[in-house]
């Protein structure tokens, strides 16, 4: 019989790897984010509460600039992801075998395993043969290229699982097959596509591979503005960049969240 102490322990080991494991996560963020109001110029030397850095963030025009860019693609390179990824999770889970499936499911889902590096050079060496200035729009379809196959892996999730005797049923009383899809099925797998959109927004948000081999004058994403000013040292005002981008993503998971729980309640 395992006595109390024994029953205990592995409990209390529990814990403590959770802890530890949470603390090994956050606590960089959590000192990331309080060094933002550090006062000092030096990141590691804390000189006293301040956000003098928030306001040199509003002044810093190019750093502004970068997050405007970073923001507009990852806006459309995330929707255009999450669209192309329901055409495809469709086609992969209701077309059946067809001539080309495979092909298809591998051209999908090649870019979940092949280094960026290749997919970088890749789009460049594309968007080069074809003669396209390299800027704005070449990084947000190299975004969406990317982005596209982990949205289609989210959506094909539900969609494997999703009866499709409702649609029968609506189609049954009168609708047709894509006003059934439309009016059933997409409202139904409606958390997966937000969580598919959230998900591309971040990994463009988080890029910075691809856009350095696409990007172009005036395209500056704000993780290559980040490392290029990390090469020379880091200044509290990306302290208070970061932390406004932590801010953005928390508030867009959050608000998923309470999406779905009025949805789950309604």
């Amino acid at each position: 019989m395992r006595r109390p102490s024994d029953a205990r322990g592995p409990t209390a080991f529990n814990l403590a790897s959770v802890a530890l494991g949470l603390t090994f996560l956050y606590a960089p963020i959590v000192l990331l984010v309080l060094y933002s109001f550090n006062a000092s110029r030096l990141v590691t030397v804390w000189g006293g509460f301040s956000t003098r850095w928030y306001g040199a963030l509003l002044r810093d025009q190019q750093m502004l600039d970068a997050v405007w860019v970073t923001l507009r693609v990852g806006l459309i390179s995330a929707s255009a992801a999450t669209v192309l990824g329901v055409l495809a999770a469709v086609a992969l889970v209701r077309a059946g075998r067809f001539r080309g499936s495979g092909v298809f499911a591998g051209m999908v889902y090649a870019p979940l395993v092949m280094p960026e590096v290749i997919l970088g050079l890749s789009l460049l060496l594309l968007f080069v043969s074809l003669g396209l200035p390299r800027g704005f729009w070449t990084v947000t379809v190299g975004h969406t290229t990317v982005t596209l196959c982990y949205a289609t892996v989210v959506v094909q999730a539900r969609l494997s699982s999703f009866d499709r005797g409702l649609e029968d049923a609506a189609q049954d009383l009168g609708c047709t097959p894509l006003k059934a899809f439309l009016l059933v099925t997409l409202p139904n797998i409606a958390p997966a596509v937000a969580a598919a959109w959230m998900l591309a927004f971040t990994l463009s948000l988080d890029d910075l591979v691809i856009a350095s081999f696409t990007s172009g004058p005036g395209a500056t994403t704000l993780p290559m503005r980040l490392y290029s000013q990390v090469r020379l040292g880091v200044n509290p005002e990306i302290n208070a960049v970061s932390t406004l981008l932590i801010g953005v993503v928390a508030a867009g998971v959050i608000a998923a969240w309470l999406l779905q729980q009025r949805r789950r309640d309604a």
